[in-house]
């Protein structure tokens, strides 16, 4: 492993390798490991950072945050060449809690992205106070895929029903930009979109996120 970020997918569904190789420059290894979940304990041996993605319900945008969270650690690790940080991409599903469990035993800290959306307020309880809680690990919510047209009304509610559980909430936003929704296809991450101001808030997101984490630089 000869770049500072590794990306795995241990989703079945595999949606992570199928967006990854439709990249042409790379910035980042990865690989595909629901079938061999044991693979992540070489991962965590190496010294690097694990972060875990993890909702179980599905569509809240884990892939999306996985790879762009990834590109813009890398970016700003780009002249180092020992591993850094590790990110894995979990399932969306009940059915495949053995293989979030078992990412969460090679794990320092979990990200729980949630978008501004009722229907996903009670997966993510489930996922944070029967799974992610009862390991210790510490974690943070990441609102996510909040689209500003529809004004604030959504993200505020969202902020408060954190807040009211007593969960770490992040303040950086991950906004809902079209670019986003086409990226897969064209086979980018968001260190590649075109320099345009859509882009460049897309990438902004990011980069404050990882600013936020405190992820890059050796961190």
């Amino acid at each position: 492993m000869s770049a500072a970020v590794y990306v795995v997918s241990i989703d079945p569904q595999a949606s992570t390798v199928w967006w990854a190789n439709r990249i042409s420059d790379l910035p980042f290894d990865f690989s595909q490991e629901h079938e061999t979940p044991e693979n992540l304990k070489i991962l965590k041996d190496t010294g690097a950072k694990v972060h875990v993605i993890a909702n179980q319900k599905g569509g809240v945008g884990k892939t999306t945050t996985t790879l762009n969270l990834a590109a813009v650690v890398a970016d700003s690790m780009k002249n180092s060449d020992q591993l850094q940080h590790v990110f894995i991409d979990t399932p969306g599903s009940l059915q495949d809690e053995n293989l979030l469990m078992e990412a969460l035993k090679y794990a320092h800290d979990v990200i729980v992205p949630l978008p501004p959306e009722g229907l996903a307020f009670d997966p993510t309880a489930r996922t944070i106070q029967q799974i992610i809680e009862p390991t210790g690990l510490p974690y943070h919510v990441l609102i996510n895929n909040w689209d500003p047209r529809d004004g604030k009304a959504d993200l505020k509610e969202t902020r408060e029903y954190v807040q009211a559980q007593g969960w770490p909430l992040l303040e950086s936003v991950i906004r809902r930009y079209k670019v986003h929704t086409r990226a897969s296809v064209e086979g980018r991450v968001v260190t590649q979109y075109d320099e345009n101001r859509p882009a460049y808030k897309a990438r902004e997101d990011f980069y404050r996120l990882a600013i936020e984490l405190g992820y890059g630089g050796g961190k």
